[in-house]
């Protein structure tokens, strides 16, 4: 017993078992190292600014699934199962973003469970290969569904659409951000696809809050609706989800990662990622939405309130009528009395320090989205944005 008490005191001597081998580590700042400059978030969840922060919740998920060796399409599996309990539909598919989401059900669509079909995308020969879209629905996303190798058909009225459907359409595709551009609205879309037995997409990747949006679509009889992981949700941000009937998910599944020889082998989700996507719906679907809310409301009031007493300032809350759906500031003023553009202090916000992203795309204004910032950032905002529009009086 003495000599294994002098052996364990002889240890405590060395470095590993000193003070210095106990510490914690050093903390490295990363992006200072990398000379990448992190910026207050008052634009909104894009991805080109990174989207959202995941929740406490999720990373926990992430650091848990990071130790431990499973099987990859057990994960799928099992997660699959619990976010459509969750969700209220008949399966999901944890994918690589909503892109992914896009052609693997589109990939569905076409293939069905048939694996010479499978192993033979892009290659469309015997397939289906026609996508009914409306025109005003055409965005940069549908390059996604198009690496399928199907071929737009663009239609702008219910009439159109029904004169457009032949037995070479295998899909309809609805861009759900589109939906005041369009002449066929959600509703009557899908009623077209069940009356002529043509699967419906709805593209709703940025479309939540509000939470019912995450079962509305389904519920109105879309067969696959998609969302994004990392905006409102705040999971994983290359995560997404692809929701809906249960063949058409099994036959997404047969297009997907880890299968070697499918269109989706390079849209891999990790098992840390599919876990983490699981936890974000939980957390998403429990939350106390309307606490949430009132803190966007308080938060775009500070900001409001500290640039109101400038001349000729103007500020309006509104709230976008689909994506990003919650409530943003919009501050403008007369260029007469502040001597700077609106594009002028959009540059200034992002140069100062600390930097601020303002939501982009706002003519003649600023446009402030308050529900991406962590505490503390609205009365950051609110001193900034007055600063930069009093220097200019």
């Amino acid at each position: 017993m003495s000599n294994r008490r002098n052996f364990l005191q002889s240890l405590s001597t060395l470095p590993l078992f000193g003070k210095v081998g106990l510490s914690a580590p050093v903390k490295r700042d990363y992006f200072k190292e990398l000379g990448i400059r992190p910026f207050i978030n008052a634009a909104g969840t894009y991805t080109t600014l990174t989207a959202s922060l995941m929740r406490p919740e999720v990373m926990q998920a992430i650091d848990y699934a990071s130790k431990s060796f499973v099987h990859l399409m057990e994960v799928h599996e099992a997660c699959g199962r619990r976010i459509a309990e969750l969700i209220g539909c008949e399966a999901a598919l944890v994918t690589s973003g909503a892109a992914g989401a896009l052609t693997l059900g589109t990939a569905a669509c076409m293939t069905g469970k048939n694996m010479d079909f499978v192993r033979r995308l892009p290659d469309t020969t015997g397939m289906k290969t026609e996508v009914i879209i409306q025109k005003s629905h055409r965005y940069g996303y549908d390059h996604a569904v198009r690496n399928c190798g199907i071929k737009y058909v663009e239609v702008e009225s219910a009439d159109d659409l029904e004169r457009a459907i032949n037995p070479n359409t295998v899909m309809m595709h609805f861009f759900n951000a589109g939906e005041p551009n369009g002449q066929i609205k959600a509703a009557e879309f899908v009623a077209l696809g069940k009356k002529h037995n043509i699967p419906t997409m709805n593209d709703a990747a940025a479309d939540t809050p509000p939470v019912e949006n995450i079962s509305k679509y389904l519920k109105m009889g879309f067969d696959l609706v998609i969302f994004s992981g990392g905006k409102g949700i705040r999971g994983p941000q290359s995560a997404g989800l692809l929701l809906g009937r249960k063949d058409l998910i099994e036959a997404a599944k047969l297009n997907n990662s880890p299968n070697s020889d499918s269109i989706g082998r390079g849209m891999k989700v990790n098992k840390e990622e599919i876990l983490g996507m699981m936890v974000a719906v939980e957390t998403f679907i429990k939350l106390d939405h309307q606490a949430e809310w009132r803190e966007w409301e308080r938060r775009v009031k500070t900001v409001a309130d500290s640039v109101g007493p400038l001349h000729s300032v103007k500020t309006e809350t509104f709230v976008p009528e689909i994506a990003n759906a919650v409530p943003h500031l919009r501050i403008s003023w007369d260029s007469s009395v502040l001597k700077i553009t609106p594009q002028e202090a959009v540059k200034k916000l992002r140069e100062g320090e600390p930097s601020i992203e303002l939501r982009p795309g706002a003519k003649d204004c600023l446009e402030v989205a308050v529900w991406m910032l962590q505490p503390g950032e609205a009365q950051v905002v609110a001193r900034r944005i007055r600063e930069v529009l009093r220097t200019a009086a």
